[in-house]
């Protein structure tokens, strides 16, 4: 990683401890993705040579750069979704040379998904509300290739949040996954071959 990407991601994680540290509104938090989840989930998008990427929950951009430079790595494309507009998260990744690998998407993740073709994700990031993820079931399964990847951060440190939609991910039958205890807890989960 040069030095530039490890500036802005340090930069990004500080800002974003020190504003949430601060803020009142839960609404406007920045609610990033702990270093060490973002950087298990980049060397797992490296080992697996995924290359459609899809993240859903844009945020400030942390977990977008790293997932943006593990793509260069693996030759593949990242589609970032969110509902606000990424105009900082656009500077940051020219600034890093990795504008070129990313697609933002304003929209609704589950409206999204709905549009993809079936098998047609290597690795889909969940990072978005998390009362929102067990209505758009079945979809995220739906959109992974066999043996593509499901991750979704905060499953340990927001059990009773994620709880619903962890049980969907259990009772699929197409679906084996575990709980990696890594910054907030990071659920893996891998789409048997059809």
């Amino acid at each position: 990683m040069d030095v530039v990407l490890r500036g802005l991601l340090d930069g990004l994680h500080a800002d974003g401890v020190a504003f949430d540290a601060t803020e009142p509104d839960w609404g406007r938090l920045r609610r990033n993705v702990e270093p060490e989840t973002a950087e298990l989930l980049s060397f797992v998008l490296r080992v697996s040579g995924g290359i459609h990427v899809v993240e859903i929950g844009t945020g400030n951009g942390l977990s977008t750069l790293w997932l943006a430079d593990a793509v260069r790595d693996t030759g593949g494309h990242l589609i970032s979704v969110d509902v606000v507009d990424p105009t900082a998260t656009v500077v940051n990744l020219a600034r890093a040379e990795l504008g070129n690998l990313v697609t933002f998407e304003v929209a609704d993740g589950g409206e999204y998904l709905e549009r993809l073709p079936d098998g047609s994700v290597d690795l889909l990031f969940l990072d978005a509300e998390r009362a929102l993820c067990p209505d758009w079931w079945p979809e995220p399964r739906r959109v992974l290739r066999a043996g593509g990847l499901l991750a979704v951060d905060n499953v340990l440190s927001h059990p009773d949040e994620v709880a619903g939609f962890l049980a969907l991910i259990e009772a699929d039958p197409e679906l084996d996954g575990m709980t990696v205890p890594v910054g907030k807890g990071l659920l893996l989960a891998r789409r048997h071959s059809r």
